[in-house]
């Protein structure tokens, strides 16, 4: 025998207990595969009536769509995901006008440094130092 206000859901057969909110009309439990067949079944209730058997069809209905994308522009429109921040702040090099332009750079540059040292090193580096930002590991080899 089911416990009291409970319910059997029609898909996977689980006793459920219904949201107070909507007890009256639930009939599916909470589980994703039972949402997904709920929705599924009360579209096809929707689109059995007599009145919504043409809905999508026709022109009136093509001018219905075409007054609501009016008034609401740019409700299609997907926002771009924004891409996720990096660790660190990208500044584009520029040349200080105090200072001048090298020739050729010097031999504490980051980048020729870590061409030098072994992707092993710098990784025990950065694990024994705890940052892993190429200014940090430089000053540690240096």
């Amino acid at each position: 025998m089911k416990a009291p206000g409970r319910r059997k859901c029609p898909h996977c057969g689980a006793f459920y207990q219904p949201d107070r909110r909507n007890r009256r009309h639930q009939r599916y439990c909470a589980k994703p595969d039972c949402r997904k067949r709920s929705k599924a079944e009360s579209q096809r209730r929707w689109l059995q009536r007599p009145e919504n058997q043409s809905y999508f069809r026709g022109p009136e209905n093509c001018q219905r769509v075409k007054a609501w994308r009016q008034r609401h522009p740019g409700c299609r429109r997907k926002k771009k995901a924004q891409a996720p921040a990096g660790l660190q702040e990208v500044f584009p090099t520029q040349a200080s006008e105090a200072q001048g332009l090298s020739s050729c750079p010097g031999p504490d540059g980051l980048q020729d440094l870590f061409s030098m040292q072994p992707a092993m090193v710098v990784g025990l580096i950065s694990m024994m130092t705890g940052s892993t930002l190429q200014e940090d590991i430089a000053l540690t080899t240096g």
